[in-house]
């Protein structure tokens, strides 16, 4: 059963599975992608332990190889509801026998949802129940609904920055960029730019990106937790999502030893670490 939290403001659905967000609205608006197949399943899926594609969907540990699927099992996997308020829900997910096949880690993934006023907060916590350092990345990868003319939209940077974009290759990371056409930190949408797929920034001074449209703030996304950035869609889907990573895929040229992986977090035992962003909306 989905679980509903509300502020009076805002409410938003979440599915025990994946612990995903599937619905955030107010009176008037539906902000989530509905997730029709045809273009995307899914709203707003949890990217752990890995973010993007491994190279071979696999990686190398204590010299064994382990099969790991693109942005990891958490999505896949039903969490339990920990605790709930009227605006607030608490999921987790720890390790089991079924994990360890993929991922042979002793681990307690917690995401927390919390509405205030215009806003919902995502608050990611990861601790290390195991005896030995953990390797792991986390993203969230939100999928905003964009009704009517896609042009009709533009993403205002929070910062007047160049734009450099990091090109897939297959999947995975190659050692191409490109400069996106912003002016003034606006970047006018349209579907050409994903013609090669997401668009990966490595590196962003902006802490925050807001969706315009017809020039007027639509929905911010705020991520000063977060160092890495894909934004993504596909052709002709109403939809966009901007995804703050800690992490990104595999480098073309990786030899896929986990440790070593580029944007990989390293999680002493005992240890947690937390991230979060928030989705604040204006219509």
């Amino acid at each position: 059963m989905d679980i509903k939290i509300t502020n009076g403001q805002l409410t938003a659905t979440i599915n025990p599975k994946g612990a995903e967000l599937n619905s955030l609205k107010n009176d008037s608006t539906e902000f989530i992608w509905e997730g029709d197949p045809e273009f995307w399943g899914k709203h707003s899926p949890v990217l752990f332990p890995i973010v993007g594609t491994l190279k071979n969907n696999s990686y190398l540990y204590k010299g064994q190889v382990h099969a790991l699927s693109r942005h990891g099992f958490a999505r896949d996997n039903v969490f339990n509801l920990k605790e709930q308020t009227e605006s607030t829900a608490t999921f987790t997910l720890s390790s089991n026998n079924d994990t360890k096949i993929q991922y042979p880690f002793d681990f307690e993934l917690e995401l927390k949802y919390t509405l205030q006023n215009n806003t919902l907060r995502l608050d990611y916590f990861v601790t290390n129940k195991g005896d030995e350092a953990m390797p792991f990345s986390i993203g969230a990868h939100p999928a905003f609904a964009l009704p009517g003319n896609f042009r009709d939209y533009s993403l205002k940077f929070e910062k007047n920055e160049p734009l450099v974009s990091t090109q897939l290759e297959n999947d995975l990371i190659s050692d191409k960029t490109v400069t996106l056409p912003a002016q003034d930190g606006i970047l006018p949408l349209s579907y050409d730019l994903f013609k090669n797929d997401a668009l990966i920034f490595k590196q962003l001074e902006s802490d925050a990106i807001t969706i315009q449209k017809n020039g007027s703030d639509y929905i911010k996304v705020s991520f000063p937790d977060f160092p890495h950035m894909g934004i993504w869609t596909k052709q002709d889907a109403p939809f966009l999502c901007i995804e703050p990573w800690q992490g990104y895929s595999d480098a073309a040229t990786s030899l896929g030893n986990l440790i070593e992986k580029e944007g990989i977090v390293l999680l002493e035992p005992g240890k947690q670490y937390s991230a979060g962003f928030t989705v604040a909306v204006f219509s």
